[in-house]
């Protein structure tokens, strides 16, 4: 069915609009706080420039569907349980007696993500040629993150981002592990260490992926470029000093590797190679380095000069016991926005510092069992398509990053989970 003039400069706005928000997420935090720092009266407008460009492109997707006569798009089972889970949080959001700044911000952090997803998979499943384009905005994206954290571990004052409104009012420029000053943790563009961590997990998944089946093809050149980009990352990986980021990585990297030369390899082999490298690592790391002035801080977390009352892994336990016993409790949850930064806009402001004691906190058991169901559905369709770099790579990436969710809410992150979730829906679009 040909497209009108009117449709054609509909679906081109709403590629641009997904395109913006792929590859502008990666600089929204120094960019939204700068504009803030200029305009503090719309700063909250300012933060929420991609969840208005998504409202906007999800009417122009409903639109190009009926159009096209695509709304059986709609009934797919990602779709349709991505759907459901849209629903319960709508229905829930009229319950509990929390005020709505909380309630808009909570809708807003735990849904934002999964319509991304949508709305690429919509996008790409109807015009699948721009697949290339989507990937060339995440590489220049990926470019830029690791060039100024590098430009941040070995050139610029560690307080750099101070000049653009970075501080005690709205993020800090650095952080330290448990306040030590001899161990700097960079943000690059991103809110913090532990999420520039996650999303190296990212990058050097999908990397590796792609070197491991272009390597041969490639030019040496090419090579040396992608090479370079892992190595950047990886110094990036290891300046974010998280622990959960750094293991993630490792997991994610196996698999990666694993399976790229799975059919090569016999099956003797790849597991006494994996349990001969885990050894040699835990042996090296806690026998060799167990007491160095290193491993004490950064990886135990244990400085014995610190102030006892400043300690990230009682904070953690705590945190989880509290996210614990409350999913016993209610099983419809605690409300939409009532954990997270979303509650601090409201009176009872709680953390909890695991992505599925978060969910059940929001939107209860039925809430989690659907989002497990949707990531779940998403890693199962990315395993069956293995043997395409990106989906491999971001199918190893997911269960990193699924395991760094066991101790921080890594979905909440919006850089993160955007880009990964923007990446889950490119790879499991068939290239024409």
């Amino acid at each position: 069915m040909e497209e009108s003039k009117f449709q054609s400069i509909i679906k081109k706005a709403y590629i641009t609009l997904l395109l913006v928000i792929f590859g502008g997420i990666l600089l929204h935090t120094p960019v939204s706080i700068g504009l803030g720092v200029l305009f503090p009266d719309f700063g909250l407008l300012i933060k929420s420039w991609k969840e208005i460009l998504m409202a906007i492109a999800g009417l122009m997707a409903i639109y190009l569907l009926i159009k096209k006569k695509q709304l059986k798009l709609l009934t797919e089972p990602i779709i349709l349980l991505i759907g459901v889970y849209a629903i319960l949080h709508l229905v829930l959001s009229m319950f509990f007696n929390d005020s709505l700044t909380p309630k808009s911000a909570g809708l807003l952090i735990d849904l934002r993500y999964v319509l991304f997803f949508g709305l690429v998979y919509i996008a790409l499943k109807m015009w699948p040629n721009y697949r290339n384009l989507f990937l060339k905005v995440g590489l220049a994206g990926a470019i830029i993150v690791v060039t100024f954290a590098l430009l941040q571990i070995f050139i610029l004052p560690k307080d750099i981002l101070k000049y653009i409104g970075y501080g005690p009012s709205s993020i800090s420029s650095y952080m330290t592990v448990d306040q030590n000053p001899d161990f700097i943790r960079i943000n690059s563009t991103l809110r913090g260490p532990n999420p520039l961590g996650a999303y190296m997990v990212i990058i050097l998944s999908v990397l590796l992926a792609f070197f491991c089946k272009f390597r041969s093809k490639m030019d040496k050149q090419k090579n040396v470029i992608i090479l370079a980009l892992i190595f950047g990352g990886m110094i990036t990986l290891w300046f974010s000093y998280s622990r959960s980021a750094i293991v993630a990585a490792v997991l994610a990297v196996f698999i990666v590797i694993i399976i790229s030369f799975l059919e090569k390899i016999a099956l003797k082999r790849i597991v006494l190679g994996a349990v001969g490298v885990l050894l040699i690592s835990v042996v090296g790391v806690f026998v060799l380095f167990g007491n160095s002035y290193f491993v004490s801080n950064v990886l135990l977390h244990q400085n014995p000069s610190e102030d006892k009352s400043i300690n990230s892994n009682e904070g953690h336990i705590n945190s989880l016991q509290t996210g614990f016993n409350l999913l016993i409790i209610q099983p419809f949850g605690g409300g939409i926005g009532s954990t997270g930064s979303a509650s601090l806009y409201g009176i009872q402001p709680i953390i909890i510092e695991n992505q599925y004691l978060f969910i059940a906190h929001e939107v209860g058991w039925l809430g989690l069992g659907l989002f497990i169901s949707i990531f779940g559905l998403i890693i199962f369709s990315l395993w069956n398509r293995r043997k395409d770099w990106l989906a491999l790579g971001v199918l190893a990436s997911g269960i990193g990053l699924a395991v760094i969710g066991l101790l921080l809410p890594v979905w909440v992150d919006d850089t993160v989970s955007i880009v990964w979730w923007g990446l889950a829906a490119i790879a499991l679009v068939n290239k024409k």
